[in-house]
């Protein structure tokens, strides 16, 4: 893309609002008060047209399959909330999805809750219950649900999930923070570091606290989506110096394309490439998939032929483990020095 600005990409997890998937998700009273019969809904239960979220809670099954795997947590959330009674916050990854954060390669069961007391927050077995200091300082009030704040979610989650996840939700996180208008907020940046900072220097010997301090040194905002958070992730893996992320080159008529990752250390450029820019008829803005890729290759080249640098290209597939993305810079002549 031809850009004086570094392109925004949509992440599955800001593809929807929870506006509307609030409204997917209906009450047995909801369904009895438009129409339906107690017999009506144990059969599409049954025969799968409706999805089960929990006692008394339900969604459309063919909904539910349009949406990304955070969304259907998101549901889930939804429901548990609406039942929820007391002081406990969602917190972890049911936080994570409520402020929009993406959870690579997670499968969420159950909803999380935090409690700084230790009294009951549900006798329901889809909903895990951590019982630490909750003040009020870290909770907040998202779409009507109250919820761990950003910091705080971070702060968890970086401790918790697996090292893939836990960067990609320290990217988005930072991300967020600092992008005002496509404009990049050095001070937002710094603060919101300082502030991640100052939290786990408090934390002491907490679970996972060595782990979250590299976590959260690593992080970078520039980082647009999962994809290429867990790319970087991979590349230092393999001794490659961490990469400058959406370098900008001069491009044929006075604007920018935008590189995911400069690889300055070994001359070359490197490109996440998921699918998603290709199939997802929103993301091509009216153009054709092979207007796409046609473009894409034209940018390729403009980009080989002005800097003279070789450029490689890699999706999922390739990132799944260090030694996938090896093979695949490989073959197109780059390895690590």
């Amino acid at each position: 893309m031809l850009s004086t600005t570094a392109p925004h990409k949509i992440s599955r997890s800001e593809a929807d609002t929870e506006p509307r998937i609030g409204e997917l998700v209906r009450s047995r009273e909801n369904l009895l008060l438009n129409g339906w019969t107690e017999r009506r809904i144990t059969a599409a239960v049954k025969n799968g047209a409706l999805f089960h979220l929990r006692r008394g809670w339900y969604i459309e099954s063919a909904e539910r399959e349009r949406l990304w795997p955070e969304q259907q947590h998101l549901a889930h959330v939804l429901a548990v909330a609406r039942d929820s009674r007391g002081g406990a916050a969602m917190s972890h990854t049911s936080a994570a999805v409520l402020h929009g954060l993406p959870l690579h390669r997670m499968t969420c069961v159950r909803v999380q809750m935090t409690t700084d007391a230790p009294h009951r927050i549900s006798s329901a077995p889809d909903v895990a219950r951590h019982v630490a200091p909750l003040p009020a300082a870290d909770v907040a009030v998202v779409d009507g649900v109250r919820c761990t704040t950003l910091a705080r979610t971070v702060f968890d989650l970086i401790r918790t999930l697996p090292l893939e996840a836990a960067v990609s939700v320290a990217d988005a996180a930072e991300r967020r923070m600092a992008e005002r208008l496509r404009e990049w907020d050095l001070q937002s940046v710094a603060a919101w570091r300082r502030e991640i900072a100052a939290r786990l220097a408090g934390a002491g010997g907490a679970r996972g606290i060595r782990k979250a301090r590299w976590v959260a040194e690593f992080a970078d905002g520039r980082a647009q989506l999962p994809g290429e958070s867990v790319s970087r992730l991979q590349l230092v893996r393999l001794g490659f110096a961490a990469p400058d992320l959406q370098v900008p080159v001069e491009g044929p008529t006075g604007g920018h394309y935008f590189v995911d990752f400069g690889l300055d250390d070994v001359n070359a450029w490197g490109e996440f490439d998921g699918k998603q820019k290709y199939l997802d008829e929103a993301l091509r803005s009216g153009r054709s998939m092979e207007q796409v890729m046609l473009e894409e290759k034209q940018r390729e080249d403009w980009i080989r032929g002005r800097t003279q640098r070789r450029f490689a290209r890699w999706g999922f597939e390739h990132i799944v483990t260090a030694s996938a993305l090896r093979d695949r810079l490989s073959s197109f002549g780059i390895r690590a020095p």
